[in-house]
């Protein structure tokens, strides 16, 4: 690889700095994220799920059958745990329903790319990671619309008095036009052109860091009076939802029977969402509620910075199974 390739990949690798910086700056001066008009969000999420489909091929597909157990297990925590960790946090931190809608969207999503990043940094299982984010991001056309309908549904009744209507069909299409389609052309365009598609993935990576980054600081900056008059609950809220779907999704994969290294992709999976995207949806969706787009980009800060964390708590104490792979290729335990 040539080294212009590995410096950009570096400079995606270190997406928690660039996140936490532009979140900063755009909370500290917001004149530096508010040039970003809210109409490029579509685009720029496009942008991120054309990367991730750059870097398949339709031969990717196929761990799903030879790793059946772990990719069902890590899928059905991500639609499981979340989405009702979602609706529990939002009722046990008594949010407004703005924040409500905006945590349950987050915890609705799919796993967000970062997740990979995250995954390959902690010596996990990167080819499951993958998988995942690429089966939960598929779903998400069906999953992420219903789930947010019933749970919205079902929590506003107690905070208006009555179900809110949430338009499915709109999150459906949505959804479909702003995952399914940049993935599918991604990964045609890979399988078709893989040669010209070689040459510029290395680029990919920094290019969704950067839409993600925008994105966040985008919303922080147009916010910014809000979340700093009123942000601490839901920032709380938001960092407990993050903290116990890295948790949960450790635990149940674990006693699933898991191995150690599976445990660990899964419960970064589960505990990573695609905050962006719901971002876009609380904006498209439900203009009704303005702030509703607040948790989504308080979300994407949080994950990245808790999921850097565990990433160096994995180096830190690297998997037995890695271990045993390192000790028989004859690599020093040690290796950093």
């Amino acid at each position: 690889m040539r080294k212009i390739d590995k410096f950009f990949l570096a400079l995606a690798g270190a997406f928690p700095a660039w996140v936490l910086g532009g979140a900063a700056l755009a909370l500290w001066e917001p004149a530096t994220a508010t040039w970003f008009r809210p109409g490029w969000i579509p685009l720029f999420l496009g942008i991120i799920m054309l990367s991730m489909g750059l870097t398949l091929d339709f031969q990717d597909f196929r761990r799903v059958l030879e790793t059946p157990k772990s990719v069902f297990l890590g899928v059905g925590l991500q639609y499981l745990v979340m989405p009702f960790l979602g609706f529990a946090v939002s009722k046990a931190f008594n949010l407004p329903m703005d924040y409500v809608i905006g945590l349950i969207l987050v915890g609705c999503a799919p796993g967000g790319t970062a997740s990979n990043v995250v995954c390959f940094i902690a010596r996990a299982n990167v080819p499951l990671s993958v998988t995942l984010t690429t089966c939960s991001t598929l779903l998400a056309v069906v999953m992420t619309p219903l789930l947010t309908s019933l749970l919205v549904q079902s929590i506003s009744r107690s905070l208006l008095g009555e179900a809110l209507q949430v338009n499915t069909w709109g999150l459906l299409v949505d959804t479909f036009q702003v995952v399914i389609v940049p993935v599918t052309a991604g990964t045609v365009l890979n399988h078709y052109f893989h040669r010209w598609v070689k040459k510029i993935e290395p680029y990919a990576p920094l290019l969704a860091v950067l839409s993600i980054v925008f994105i966040v600081d985008y919303i922080l900056a147009a916010k910014r009076q809000e979340i700093l008059s009123g942000g601490g609950v839901l920032i709380a809220a938001v960092l407990t939802l993050h903290a116990m779907g890295f948790l949960l999704g450790y635990v149940l994969a674990r006693v699933s029977f898991a191995n150690e290294q599976d445990a660990r992709t899964i419960s970064v999976e589960v505990g990573m969402q695609n905050s962006g995207l719901a971002t876009e949806l609380a904006r498209s969706n439900f203009p009704a509620f303005a702030l509703a787009t607040v948790p989504g980009a308080i979300s994407a800060l949080t994950h990245c910075i808790l999921g850097s964390l565990i990433a160096g708590l994995c180096r830190l104490c690297p998997a037995k199974d890695v271990l045993q792979e390192s000790l028989k290729l004859g690599e020093p335990e040690s290796a950093g």
